[in-house]
């Protein structure tokens, strides 16, 4: 492997990781906001509960 071959495999390696970040962070931010919507309507659903017994 020439030292060209290698700056681009190494070039190459640092954009799969940082695609493979951001992914990542995508699916994160996806969980966290699915997480967000349950926790909205559990307390919705509370709040009916507790208006209901009254």
């Amino acid at each position: 492997m020439t030292s060209y071959e290698y700056d681009l495999a190494c070039t190459r390696l640092t954009e799969l990781r940082a695609e493979a970040d951001t992914a990542g962070r995508a699916r994160r931010l996806r969980a966290a906001r699915r997480w967000a919507r349950r926790a909205e309507y559990a307390s919705r659903r509370a709040a009916r509960a507790s208006a209901a017994v009254r």
